[in-house]
């Protein structure tokens, strides 16, 4: 055993997930794995970035998917032999089965075009893509530490290190081209000047607020943000770097998506309750509105043309949209169902655009509210179904931007002439 031991410690001193895991949770030992030959290794190298019951939630893969999946995640080649030992473990007590999730997809005439791109630290978790007025596109690599940029006309990409310990979980871009990032493991939120290439770094004036989320700056340039599981929303003033933070009362509220209407007014989806959160930018007034379904807990919102709130109903499965005008809410129905945990969600040029993220493969939905019409398409994640889309985006061009952070890819969807028929 000692020897075992030594060996897989220098496995993990080799990779890139050396050094402190990003914990989500439980210990992995709370989920036992099935005994047999590779268990101890697969138990020592995966658990270093996730949970094991993410490969027990997994649809199971064949030896190559497997090696494919684990090459996104992390580098084995120059431990061949103990390669060789955690897929073949994974192979045979996860093989390549009935999938658990199968996603519902919906035709109609619209097309699309996907481009991805393969970002280059390995195991980073690549999300949260935004657009930027010189046309790159901006990411960032939650489980490698890194922020990064995509020039999509050369397809060139650069990487940089952030902060030890910072594990940013956004991104987004003020009016002078500086990318501003969420330090979600360490309660910061941090400006990268992509002409230094050096990151300012802002620290939260209360060490109750741990977790900066996402963040969204308002049309008079201040950053807004929330904390999840902190409780509180926040703002941070760029010209003077002055930071408040606010509680919210309703208890496990979990604060999640930020965005901004026309008006200026700041609005927050509940992750952890049915409720949507509107914060008056001038008087600092919190307000929580009620979801009409028991259940409903809303991972990402969008802004509509006319100020209407979207959002996707992730506990139930649905697509919704709240008007604050009349203060009532109308929901339908997601095409995959009760289960699909809708997550990221955009509104361009008054089409909503969604993904199912409870499903296999990952769908992207589109829905027409005109026609209250829903079409639906696989979103790629290479030869195996393993990616998720935790956020999306519209660029300037009218597009959209997502990811599958599960395998390191950034994507661009472009929607092509609608078919004839």
């Amino acid at each position: 055993m000692l020897a075992r031991a030594l060996s897989l410690a220098a496995l993990l001193a080799s990779t890139s997930l050396a050094g402190p895991a990003f914990a989500q949770g439980a210990p992995a030992a709370a989920v036992p794995l099935p005994a047999g030959q590779g268990k101890e290794l697969v138990e020592g190298v995966c658990t270093a970035c996730h949970q094991v019951r993410e490969i027990q939630r997994s649809m199971g893969y064949s030896k190559e998917g497997w090696k494919e999946l684990a090459a996104t995640m992390i580098d084995l080649s120059k431990t061949p032999d103990q390669r060789e030992e955690i897929i073949s473990y994974l192979a045979t007590h996860f093989p390549e089965g009935k999938n658990p999730r199968p996603a519902k997809q919906v035709d109609g005439d619209q097309q699309i075009a996907f481009k991805q791109w393969t970002m280059p630290s390995l195991g980073q978790r690549s999300r949260d893509p935004v657009q930027g007025k010189d046309g790159k596109i901006w990411y960032v690599g939650q489980f490698g530490n890194v922020i990064g940029w995509i020039n999509p006309d050369t397809n060139e990409i650069r990487e940089y290190p952030l902060p030890s310990g910072s594990y940013p979980h956004n991104v987004t871009l003020d009016k002078d081209g500086n990318a501003w990032w969420t330090g979600n493991k360490n309660g910061t939120i941090g400006k990268f000047d992509p002409k230094t290439e050096k990151n300012t770094v802002y620290k939260m004036p209360d060490p109750k607020v741990k977790d900066p989320h996402t963040a969204e700056f308002d049309q008079k340039g201040i950053l807004w943000f929330s904390a999840q599981h902190s409780q509180h929303v926040g703002r941070l003033d760029p010209a003077t770097g002055d930071i408040k933070v606010w509680p919210l009362q309703t208890p496990k509220a979990q604060p999640y998506s930020v965005k901004i209407d026309s008006k200026g007014n700041v609005w927050v989806s509940c992750n952890g309750a049915p409720c949507l959160i509107k914060i008056d930018p001038v008087t600092f007034e919190i307000s929580e509105f009620s979801l009409p379904l028991a259940g409903t807990t809303v991972r990402r919102i969008d802004i509509g043309p006319d100020d209407r709130v979207w959002y996707v109903n992730s506990g139930r499965g649905r697509l919704g949209v709240y008007d604050p005008a009349t203060g009532l809410a109308k929901e339908w129905d997601s095409p995959s169902g009760r289960t699909s945990h809708p997550y990221g969600i955009a509104v361009i040029d008054g089409i909503v655009w969604y993904n199912e993220s409870n499903v296999r493969p990952d769908m992207l939905v589109r829905f027409d509210p005109k026609t209250e019409k829903f079409q639906s398409w696989p979103i790629p994640s290479g030869g195996i179904h393993a990616g998720i889309v935790r956020h999306m985006r519209p660029t300037k061009e009218g597009n959209l931007l997502i990811h599958q952070s599960s395998t390191n890819r950034i994507t661009l969807v472009t929607p092509r002439p609608p078919l004839t028929r």
